[in-house]
């Protein structure tokens, strides 16, 4: 039963991924490369110098994710949630800068995979904190905040199952 339940569970994560936009699949296996130590993602995904210089900075605003995954807070102390909070506020800014994510549910779908499924309640803040900021055009900023259904912003709780399925890199395949 335990299986079959992790299966279904995968498969609606798959499901997940498959309803974002093609730019925000490659954006987030992208990012779950460069975040996670997977792939060389310069060799992988910069098809130009401005890409490789995205992938630059994403590996530079990525050093972070090591720290967050460690100070995740156990208790709600102020000092605990600024420390964390802030910091996690600043990788989203980078990541909803890139115009590429373009709702909550691909934030949070590359999120609990690069920091595990505690991070969860604290997804909804720092996404709406980095997506009012005046780093993002108003337009997207209005789109991005629209994104977040009311639901999601006042969960009562999130589970703490752990993501199963990481996409990757697919390599396509020659036309015979």
């Amino acid at each position: 039963m335990a299986v079959t339940g992790t299966a279904s569970m995968t498969i609606a994560e798959m499901r997940e991924f498959a309803s974002f936009a093609p730019c925000e699949q490659r954006y987030i296996r992208r990012s779950l490369d460069v975040g996670l130590g997977r792939q060389d993602a310069f060799k992988l995904w910069a098809r130009d110098a401005r890409e490789n210089a995205s992938i630059r900075s994403q590996y530079v605003a990525y050093q972070e994710l090591k720290a967050l995954r460690d100070a995740m807070p156990q208790n709600d102390t102020p000092d605990a949630i600024e420390g964390f909070l802030g910091k996690l506020a600043r990788v989203a800014t980078f990541d909803l800068a890139q115009d590429r994510i373009t709702c909550f549910a691909a934030f949070r779908f590359l999120y609990e995979r690069l920091l595990g499924a505690e991070a969860r309640p604290w997804l909804p803040s720092a996404f709406c904190a980095a997506a009012a900021l005046p780093q993002i055009r108003p337009d997207r900023r209005k789109l991005l905040l629209q994104s977040l259904s009311e639901a999601a912003a006042t969960a009562p709780a999130w589970s703490d199952r752990a993501p199963s399925f990481y996409p990757e890199y697919v390599e396509h395949a020659e036309a015979a």
